[in-house]
């Protein structure tokens, strides 16, 4: 049975508090881990002493972002990657979120398809030595990304079987993913072995989980039914108070 963990995205839901006070709120909701997004212009130490003070764990924080498909920037990407592995390493952190990058003009699709499996087959063996997992994430087009390459699951479910290293894996984003190709259940519970995180957010307008059509405790049910162990990371700007939000989803897994 799935053991899946919320985490809070500090970036989005408590992005105008500092460290201290932003962890301060994730604790006193019951939750016991958080993720951010750049890792590079935060004061680590800080961030760091306030984990402790808490108790939490960090789930996740993004890798230093450079295109996958502009075959240009490759070597550029995993200099960012390298570095982020460091960071992750001091941070305790296990996973790193990359996202791809937008469609080369004038480049066929396959082609961009076939840099991604490189580059990552590239980036494999130092995950590998590192223990750390990259998620690759797909995102919408229709609302929040036009241009992005990566759109729907099945083809990032496709690059993961081409890579074929266990710490090259994807974060299923189920707000973006609702949006551009629905069936979030089976499309999660088929291939959950090639997901290594979650997002989450209310659809429409990406706000609390408790708002919008996506009904949470039935995607978080079939989730749990299946052997995932990790977490789903609440990734969205709040529209009531945040604390109360967090409390609200905080119920769903006591």
């Amino acid at each position: 049975m799935s053991k899946l963990q919320p985490s809070v995205c500090i970036d989005a839901v408590l992005e105008r508090l500092d460290s201290e006070q932003a962890l301060s709120i994730v604790f006193e909701a019951g939750l016991g881990a958080f993720e951010f997004w750049s890792w590079w212009d935060k004061d680590l130490d800080a961030l760091l002493a306030a984990r402790a003070t808490y108790d939490l764990e960090i789930s996740a924080c993004c890798t230093k972002f450079i295109s996958l498909v502009d075959l240009a920037t490759r070597d550029n990407y995993l200099a960012g990657l390298n570095e982020s592995i460091a960071a992750a390493r001091r941070l305790n952190c296990k996973t790193l979120i990359s996202q791809v990058g937008d469609s080369r003009e004038r480049v066929e699709r396959a082609e961009q398809h076939r840099r991604l499996v490189d580059g990552l087959k590239d980036a494999a063996p130092d995950l590998e030595a590192a223990g750390i997992t990259l998620v690759i994430e797909p995102l919408n087009e229709l609302v929040d990304h036009a241009g992005y390459y990566l759109i729907r699951s099945d083809e990032a479910f496709e690059i993961i079987d081409e890579v074929g290293s266990p710490n090259v894996k994807v974060v299923f984003d189920i707000y973006h993913q609702q949006i551009s190709e629905g069936h979030l259940i089976h499309n999660i519970t088929t291939n959950i072995d090639k997901i290594g995180h979650f997002h989450a957010a209310g659809n429409p307008g990406r706000h609390e989980l408790t708002k919008g059509e996506i009904h949470y405790p039935a995607v978080f049910e079939a989730i749990q039914s299946t052997d995932f162990e990790g977490f789903v990371g609440l990734e969205y700007w709040p529209v009531m108070d945040p604390a109360i939000g967090l409390r609200e989803v905080a119920q769903w897994f006591t």
